[in-house]
């Protein structure tokens, strides 16, 4: 609905019609176009995670990615002014200047989703407009990814907008993980993930396997392509919000006598940006230049290759086998959430196209138990598997698999074979163990304590039986407010010199807002009950005006609890886009 309550005009879904029109426009040139949409509003189509050896430079954002909750990790910071004005989003069919033929190239000579003149679409490609340095990061990001979604969706003979989607998921950020556990490039949830075939266990998260996630996101978008009677818009709407939501919408509109396309539909907030977003994105790759933008140049070269293995892996040893650096392999099999393969599969490895003929090589001539460090550990009383798969940061299922188990009971005296990184964890530090400690803010000073949990514990009580806040107690630990607490648990505390009186409990409480400092890695804030933007941006000393321009909404919305804003301090980079997914999102979301 317009702001006016009128119904928008009917969007339009993919259309297979194709023209060459340059072979009219240009009949004595040797040029040729590979495809056009005959409704397409641009010539050629139809209409929102780094460099081999420094993917963890400044101003990339993977040094500070988890895959736990909490962790949706964006850039913070000012939006960059971008003094080119807004291009209209409706013009006529003209000619584009010849362009090198790279993978954002191939990508847009598949777009077939057609553009409207629409307030939500405006609003979207103005953001992207003063934000230039986002789009930068994102391309840096993609180079890795890119080439495989554009060669999948090609494969399948889908709309090429589908390969931007990660853009609006995930800004293309394998380990980004969102309030609603959504997880990966195309942020599935646990359950759809596991409907559509994503397997996950300690040592491996199928949503974040860039290949796998992949082939279930495309499956996924076909299935709501073909229940939505081929409308490509319904069908990114119920990725976003669930089929559930949009079947509903279009009962209420057809009750009420109102079309049923995309653009006159009641969806939640979340997605009512989202599909704009995508538009515009899409925009954005088609006419770069219309819109005052540039766009990093992706080679249209496969950026790597799978490499099969037979058994598990350190992955500390297979970058050296491999040549590359252990945070680039990471990034290359973000599935891998441990410092090895999982040992139950899948067993291959995707490298750098140019690595693999020597990691072939070499894994050919190192014999299979020397590809993990293995240690001897005698059973002492009290032992259990799960207790001495803690202790090594290893899996029970890998320790009955190495030691040839078939149940859980194991005896005192007798000896395990147990699998060990090859070096400290720390080194690990995309592992999902790394990633977690990482968020975490430890304070300078202070005794620690070790807590185990009892029965009956929740976060409050020991937050009050520590004189601590809960919400310390919860980023001490890496957890979930509203996580529930296992008896047994431990949890580090950290307490000062002195307690925190009762009398003094509300001067406290107003000079903890005015002075606390705001931890490092906070670049996005998870709402929370009672939360409003005067008190976040007061936590954050920032503006509630400037809080409000950033995750554009208005200055006196009423913010749900678990949505999420982002954060934009001054003097930095460009501000990533807030999230746009539905926070009680059923099916897919986004960060």
């Amino acid at each position: 609905m317009t702001a006016t309550g009128a119904p928008e005009a009917a969007s339009l879904s993919r259309t297979d019609t194709r023209c060459p029109v340059l072979a009219a426009l240009l009949a004595g040139c040797a040029l040729a176009l590979g495809a056009c949409s005959t409704t397409g509003p641009f010539p050629g189509d139809a209409g929102q995670a780094q460099e081999a050896g420094s993917l963890l430079a400044p101003g990339n954002d993977y040094d500070a990615l988890s895959n736990d909750p909490g962790d949706a990790v964006v850039d913070a910071s000012v939006p960059v002014q971008n003094d080119h004005p807004t291009a209209p989003l409706l013009r006529s069919l003209d000619v584009a200047p010849p362009q090198k033929a790279d993978l954002w190239h191939r990508a847009r000579s598949r777009f077939v989703l057609n553009l409207e003149e629409r307030p939500r679409l405006s609003r979207e490609m103005q953001w992207y407009q003063r934000n230039q340095q986002y789009m930068d990061r994102v391309a840096d990001r993609a180079r890795l990814y890119l080439h495989h979604i554009v060669t999948e969706v090609e494969r399948r003979d889908l709309p090429g907008e589908l390969a931007m989607l990660p853009v609006v998921e995930s800004a293309y950020q394998p380990f980004a993980y969102s309030p609603a556990r959504a997880s990966g490039i195309w942020q599935f949830i646990p359950s759809t993930g596991r409907l559509y075939g994503l397997r996950y266990s300690w040592w491996y998260d199928g949503r974040r396997d860039v290949v796998e996630s992949t082939r279930a996101a495309l499956d996924y978008l076909e299935k709501l392509h073909a229940e939505f009677s081929g409308d490509w818009l319904l069908a990114l709407a119920a990725y976003n919000s669930g089929e559930g939501n949009v079947r509903k919408a279009i009962r209420r509109n057809r009750r009420a006598g109102k079309p049923v396309d995309f653009w006159s539909l009641q969806l939640p907030r979340e997605t009512r940006s989202y599909v704009p977003r995508l538009l515009a994105i899409s925009a954005i790759v088609a006419d770069p230049e219309r819109y005052g933008m540039t766009l990093k140049p992706i080679p249209d070269d496969p950026y790597f290759a799978a490499t099969p293995l037979d058994g598990q892996i350190d992955l500390a040893l297979a970058a050296e086998m491999a040549k590359v650096s252990l945070e680039e392999l990471y990034l290359l099999n973000p599935g891998f959430s441990r410092w090895a393969t999982d040992p139950d599969g899948p067993h291959q490895l995707l490298l750098p196209v140019s690595a693999v003929p020597q990691f072939q090589q070499r894994l050919a001539e190192l014999p299979a138990d020397q590809r993990i460090r293995w240690h001897r550990h005698v059973i002492k009383r009290g032992d259990t598997l799960g207790t001495i798969a803690h202790k090594y940061r290893t899996s029970v299922s890998a320790l009955k698999q190495a030691n040839n188990l078939r149940g859980t009971t194991i005896r005192k005296g007798r000896s395990l074979m147990v699998p060990m990184a090859s070096r400290s964890l720390a080194d690990y530090r995309l592992s999902a163990d790394m990633r977690r400690s990482m968020r975490r803010h430890i304070p300078g000073s202070g005794s620690k304590i070790i807590y185990r949990v009892r029965r009956g514990d929740s976060l409050w009580l020991i937050s009050r039986r520590f004189g601590v806040s809960v919400n310390k107690l919860a980023r001490w630990n890496g957890l979930s407010k509203r996580g529930v607490l296992r008896p047994g648990k431990r949890l580090v505390i950290w307490r000062g010199t002195a307690p925190v009186k009762a009398a003094k409990a509300k001067a406290t409480k107003v000079a903890s807002l005015e002075s606390a400092p705001v931890p490092a890695l906070a670049s996005v804030h998870v709402v929370r009950p009672g939360d409003n933007l005067w008190t976040i941006a007061r936590r954050y000393r920032l503006s509630a005006r400037n809080l409000a321009e950033w995750n554009r909404i208005d200055g006196n919305a009423l913010l749900q609890p678990g949505q999420t804003l982002t954060l934009a301090p001054a003097q930095a980079g460009a501000a990533e886009p807030p999230a746009a997914t539905d926070g009680a999102s059923g099916d897919l979301g986004s960060i």
